[in-house]
């Protein structure tokens, strides 16, 4: 089991802004998007500067995808890979160096059965 400090972005101002314009992001921090009811999404770096890491978390908080590393300032989008409650940000290589992988499982009070 891991813990995290993480920023809420709930609102569609706040995850539309995200962890833009930032130039630093400690370890063991993180900034998780939370959508409100499962859907497809997809995340660009646009604007960001320090490499990230992305976590896509299903309803029941079961980990859908991690894409790894994303590119600072890239317009490319990345995709969750399928309907996603939430979405963590935590700074590049936070999933590999804590063993983190797709089918892990995430705990909060917005993760629960049919959500």
């Amino acid at each position: 089991m891991h813990a995290l400090s993480v920023e809420l972005a709930t609102t569609a101002e706040e995850r539309e802004r995200g962890l833009m314009y930032r130039k630093a992001l400690p370890e063991g921090h993180g900034m998780l998007f939370d959508f409100q009811y499962a859907q497809p999404v997809a995340f660009w770096m646009h604007n960001t500067y320090i490499p990230l890491d992305m976590i896509f978390i299903g309803a029941d908080g079961r980990i859908i995808r991690i894409a790894e590393n994303a590119k600072p300032m890239s317009d490319s989008l990345i995709p969750s890979g399928g309907p996603v409650r939430a979405v963590l940000e935590v700074i590049a290589g936070t999933a590999r160096k804590l063993g983190i992988a797709a089918g892990d499982r995430v705990s909060g009070s917005i993760f629960g059965k049919g959500r």
